[in-house]
């Protein structure tokens, strides 16, 4: 499945080489929607505010066990159509920064994706470190 290819470091669209608004195809593309659902705020995506993470009401400011954020991070990267499984590795937590590791595995061939991120007051960045090739 195609999506809209997102730059990295701006998580904005960028053009590919004739100018025109980038695509991302399999295996990246599902990589990216996983890490998009993740970063979405509950109440964020205004024609489906039932989508997103609640981070606001359930995670930030709180002190919550590392399998509360697991749990939310699982259930968003669900959400992406295809995506059949997903594990969440967490990093103890340093100077206030959540970092860690999605594993996710989708229709198809089998196929999965690692997506690293870390977050903090810049809020959560995503790369994706194993990607299998096309």
């Amino acid at each position: 499945m195609d999506t809209l290819l997102l730059d990295r470091d701006e998580w904005d669209l960028c053009l590919d080489v004739n100018g025109n608004i980038a695509m991302a195809s399999d295996p990246y593309a599902p990589a990216q929607d996983v890490a998009s659902a993740i970063r979405l705020f509950s109440g964020e995506l205004w024609y489906d505010t039932t989508k997103g993470v609640p981070y606001f009401s359930t995670i930030l400011g709180k002190a919550v066990p590392p399998a509360v954020m697991r749990t939310q991070m699982i259930r968003a990267a669900l959400t992406v159509p295809g995506v059949t499984g997903a594990q969440v590795e967490l990093a103890p937590l340093v100077n206030r920064e959540l970092a860690g590791v999605v594993y996710v595995s989708y229709l198809g061939s089998g196929a999965g994706s690692q997506i690293a991120f870390i977050g903090g007051e810049g809020g959560l960045s995503f790369t994706t470190i194993g990607v299998p090739a096309q």
